[in-house]
């Protein structure tokens, strides 16, 4: 199965990487683009699941702030732990998309 992430070197050279199986998020950062798709973090565990982030400096979550949050799933299936949007705003939940949304302020000082 081929696992597509996005890479984010900053704002001029965002691009989409595709992932060959046993392919390290290192080695995924260094890979040729692929596409159109852009996340802000992407974390990868040991076992190779997913979790997925997009921070937004504004306290409401519209569907246009977690388009590029949707693909991951259709992507890595299993492998996606989580997808989360990390705002400005007072409460933590979840969408019914199923996308988390939790404010910075619960993250740390």
């Amino acid at each position: 199965m081929r696992r597509h992430h996005s890479v984010d070197r900053g704002p001029r050279s965002r691009r989409t990487a595709v992932a060959q199986p046993g392919q390290t998020t290192r080695e995924l950062a260094q890979a040729p683009p692929a596409g159109r798709h852009e996340i802000d973090l992407l974390v990868e565990r040991r076992d190779h699941r997913v979790l997925t982030m997009e921070v937004k400096l504004r306290q409401t979550v519209s569907d246009a702030d977690v388009q590029h949050l949707a693909w991951p799933e259709k992507a890595l299936g299993p492998e996606l732990l989580d997808a989360v949007v990390i705002t400005t705003g007072p409460h933590a939940y979840r969408r019914a998309d199923g996308i988390a949304v939790v404010p910075a302020a619960v993250l740390g000082p």
